[in-house]
């Protein structure tokens, strides 16, 4: 689970798992007293925590963008390029929007099982009080405001939608993306957002451990991604043409703000400027790096050469494998859990890919579900109580991993079919072959 500081929490949620099992209502009831937003004095904020979560705020907007914008510009086509960047673009701006109207609310406050309440819709509550002295707080950040939280938070909800984009790119209406980006947010992310990381959500009840988004956010953002390439098609020409990344220079300045700001993504997950931050961070990089030499090795072997765009791609692989874990675990985890996702996601970007000849456009679902996957279930088995005051098993995390999976996968083709039945998902075949960039937006680049 997400966003936890205090090491006694963790305590408290096993006591929940146990009572969820039996008296699922009496835990739910529990959990909506510890966790329900509330002023506190404002010399209970911690300045450094605080501005710990403000500068990890910065690093995981940052991710977007520019970072995603760019990591993907640079593997499209030069007539694509453009339309390619505002899928990022308007993806953050679209998230933003529904997060501060009704998002949060949805995800991180007590309601449900399966989903939170309406206490924060327009970010009603959310206050500082000058005069008074007071400040709002969520429980799980309780020493740092919570605009704060909500805003770290929204970072999250962002960059969600935006990697579903990749799965898709060169073949989309724009109109149908900016839909599609609204409803997925909050019929996919903030559900299951809820789940794993409000302490009354059904799946943080029964001890699935998420630091920072392994299954929220990258097996969620996924399969997702697989789902509409599936429901889209194949691009014109895919498998018969080649189909060059246009600037690769792009995405490695892409992929490299990616890397830092991930240090956000995962260490700004401890909501506090302390030790458990630093051991997060440490194993991010770790995992990283040793994910990029695995995919670089396996490259290496199987085609004789190693590939910029493959070490690049092997570094976010770790990024996104040691994302749940990264509160969990310590370097040996991390250099074992970098390790499998460098290869796994190695193969599940080329061989898996190449035998179910779905077109996964910049390979979201053979990077971000696959690494995801292993994250998750590899946090079951290197989570260490000295480092989280938790330990996780395997099969704990297979219920996280499987149910994620199947929900995403369903909501996101009910929502595709309303939008195509709509206005349709897929721009003209003609408009295809013009490009995005003329086609949606009327641009192009020089």
């Amino acid at each position: 689970m997400a966003r936890r500081h205090v090491y006694g929490y963790y305590a408290l949620r096993a006591l929940l798992s146990n009572l969820c099992l039996s008296l699922p209502a009496a835990a739910q009831q529990v959990s909506q007293v510890l966790t329900r937003p509330g002023l506190v004095e404002q010399s209970s904020i911690s300045s450094g925590d605080t501005a710990w979560l403000l500068t990890s705020t910065a690093l995981v907007v940052l991710m977007t963008i520019p970072g995603l914008a760019l990591f993907y510009a640079g593997m499209v086509r030069k007539k694509n390029v453009l339309g390619t960047m505002a899928h990022s673009f308007a993806a953050c701006c679209v998230a933003s929007v529904l997060w501060v109207v009704v998002g949060y609310s949805l995800a991180f406050t007590p309601g449900s099982l399966f989903i939170g309440g309406l206490d924060r819709v327009m970010l009603d509550g959310v206050a500082y009080l000058k005069e008074a002295g007071k400040v709002s707080i969520h429980p799980l950040a309780p020493t740092v405001p919570e605009s704060v939280f909500l805003m770290f938070q929204m970072a999250f909800a962002i960059i969600t939608p935006a990697l579903i984009t990749g799965a898709f790119a060169e073949r989309m209406k724009f109109s149908a993306l900016l839909i599609f980006t609204a409803l997925w947010s909050l019929l996919v992310y903030a559900p299951v957002a809820h789940w794993v990381w409000e302490p009354g959500g059904w799946l943080a009840a029964r001890g699935v451990l998420d630091f920072a988004g392994g299954t929220v956010v990258h097996i969620n953002a996924g399969v997702s991604g697989l789902v509409a390439a599936v429901m889209l098609g194949r691009r014109q020409g895919f498998g018969r043409e080649p189909m060059p990344p246009h600037n690769l220079t792009f995405t490695v300045i892409g992929a490299s703000l990616l890397w830092v700001g991930w240090f956000g993504f995962n260490a700004g997950s401890a909501v506090a400027a302390d030790g458990r931050a630093g051991m997060a961070m440490l194993v991010t990089h770790v995992a990283a790096a040793v994910a990029a030499l695995a995919w670089m090795a396996a490259e290496w072997v199987t085609r004789r050469k190693p590939s910029v765009l493959g070490i690049v791609s092997g570094s976010v692989a770790g990024l996104v494998a040691i994302t749940p874990a990264s509160g969990f675990v310590g370097v040996t985890g991390a250099l074992v859990i970098g390790t499998v996702a460098g290869v796994a996601c190695y193969w599940g970007a080329t061989s898996l890919k190449s035998i179910l000849r779905y077109d996964d456009s910049l390979d979201v679902f053979g990077v971000h579900a696959v690494g995801g996957v292993v994250g998750a279930l590899l946090t079951g088995v290197f989570a260490d109580r000295t480092i989280s005051g938790v330990s996780g098993t395997v099969d704990v995390q297979l219920i996280g991993v499987f149910v994620t999976l199947l929900y995403s996968a369903i909501a996101t083709a009910l929502i595709l079919w309303v939008i195509k039945m709509a206005i349709g998902l897929r721009i003209a075949p003609e408009a295809e072959r013009e490009g995005l960039d003329i086609s949606q937006h009327g641009e192009q680049i020089a």
